[in-house]
């Protein structure tokens, strides 16, 4: 009996020492973790955009430049030709094309000229828009409130309404896009953060031509683009995780309810020979087209981007921007052409 009281003991003497070594390196980790948390918090933090909150930001190493042409496919050498050809017609005007399919082929016409974006810049400004929703900066039915600042002549109904007025962002963003409303555009660029938030975040993500330089309508053509950028933006957030799947449907949904559309979609029923009257978009889906596109029309510049679905289902990215005389009827006219020529050789 005493040997086991004795070896008893000693078994609750080594526990006890057991337990106050525990105690001690919990002690020492919660001691450790503090002082790591405080240097992690003293160090400087990102001034750029707020991304702490994000779920997607590990996605962002997925930039767009430089921008990688399928060195194994041809160029479309038919397509460039007979935009050369066209080009040689109209000598006076200034004109860039660029076309990209998925598997990396294209075509192109002075695809790097900076021109006047005019309207076309909004499919930038949207895309932004979308990305700062994904991270959870901008939320997609806040309000935003109608300031004198913001107010923009030209298209759209919103600079006519009582300064104050709070739209919710989903209407501002459509509007933007739907009837092109110039006001809804200064209202999301203001949103956003300005002018110069937007040229750096273009800038960060390998749009190093496009820059925003005025709030709109931009009469002046100061706010300026390139075909291949254009094309490129829409071939980038329709094939990567740089926006969300959401944020993908939202911005093809609000591309589709564009107005006008008698530039790339009716230059696309040339090509396809149909000269049917009515509905533009309803003609495009018999023929198993769809397309999702925004023009612009400052008067001495026109320009016209889209994601075209074909009948297979894959999906081709084009970009025009033409700058001429003031409304000069050639300078829509020749978008109509160069898309009619890109779609009657495709298809073939």
């Amino acid at each position: 009996m005493t040997f086991l009281n004795e070896k008893n003991k000693i078994k609750k003497i080594k526990s006890s020492e057991f337990i106050k070594s525990l105690i001690k390196l919990l002690i020492i980790g919660i001691g450790v973790g503090t002082l790591s948390g405080s240097f992690l918090k003293s160090l400087p933090k990102n001034k750029g955009l707020d991304v702490s909150n994000s779920i997607n930001y590990r996605e962002k190493d997925l930039y767009l430049s430089p921008v990688v042409l399928n060195p194994n496919k041809n160029e479309l050498t038919e397509i460039s030709l007979e935009w050369s050809k066209l080009e040689n017609l109209y000598k006076d005007l200034d004109i860039s094309g660029f076309l990209l399919l998925e598997d990396g082929r294209y075509a192109q016409l002075n695809p790097g000229q900076r021109l006047p974006a005019a309207s076309s810049i909004k499919i930038f400004i949207l895309i932004l828009c979308l990305e700062m929703i994904d991270e959870g900066i901008l939320k997609w039915d806040q309000n935003l409130i109608l300031t004198k600042d913001v107010i923009g002549g030209g298209s759209g109904w919103m600079r006519y309404q009582q300064i104050g007025k709070e739209f919710p962002l989903y209407e501002v963003a459509t509007e933007m896009i739907r009837v092109s409303d110039n006001t809804a555009t200064n209202l999301i660029i203001k949103a956003i953060g300005g002018i110069d938030t937007i040229n750096q975040r273009l800038n960060e993500i390998g749009i190093i031509k496009t820059r925003l330089n005025n709030l709109l309508p931009d009469l002046e053509g100061t706010n300026i683009t390139t075909a291949k950028e254009l094309s490129m933006i829409l071939k980038f957030i329709n094939n990567t995780k740089f926006l969300s799947i959401n944020s993908r449907d939202l911005f093809r949904d609000i591309m589709s309810t564009s107005r006008p559309n008698t530039l790339i979609p009716n230059g696309i029923l040339k090509g396809l020979k149909v000269y049917k009257s009515g509905d533009i978009n309803y003609n495009l889906l018999i023929k198993g087209f769809r397309v999702f596109n925004k023009t612009g029309d400052i008067g001495i510049a026109y320009a016209d981007a889209a994601i075209i679905q074909m009948p297979d289902n894959s999906n081709a990215f084009v970009g025009f921007i033409i700058k001429g005389p003031f409304n000069d009827p050639r300078s829509p006219e020749l978008i109509r052409k160069m898309t009619a020529s890109m779609i009657s050789l495709l298809k073939d």
